[in-house]
């Protein structure tokens, strides 16, 4: 399944549009990650735990909403984006959305 963050495919045209579709999770602190960030906003630089937790949210949010697109027969997912938003202390939602497509190749014309 093509995924962009763009309205449209180069190559591709859409032919159907199926409907916006979206994937979200919600992830809570770990306590040995707030540790770790605490003593790294001491020092500076990157907070690795954190980067590491946003990394497996964002995938699972986007899974969560590949499998909406496929279960409405689409073949892309265009105009995705992503927001993030605090739902509780210590816990941030993750939310993915687009607009799953139906795409042809475009033609070669010669």
């Amino acid at each position: 399944m093509i995924v962009v963050n763009t309205e449209t495919i180069p190559g591709h045209t859409i032919r159907e549009v199926k409907g916006l579709v979206q994937g979200n999770t919600i992830r809570a602190k770990h306590f040995g990650r707030d540790i770790a960030a605490g003593l790294k906003n001491l020092v500076g630089g990157e907070l690795k735990g954190y980067t590491e937790l946003l990394t497996e949210a964002r995938r699972e949010a986007i899974e969560r909403m590949l499998t909406q697109a496929d279960q409405l027969g689409a073949n892309a997912i265009v105009n995705v984006r992503f927001t993030t938003s605090a739902v509780a202390q210590g816990a941030a939602e993750l939310y993915a959305y687009g607009t799953a497509v139906l795409i042809d190749p475009e033609s070669a014309h010669v």
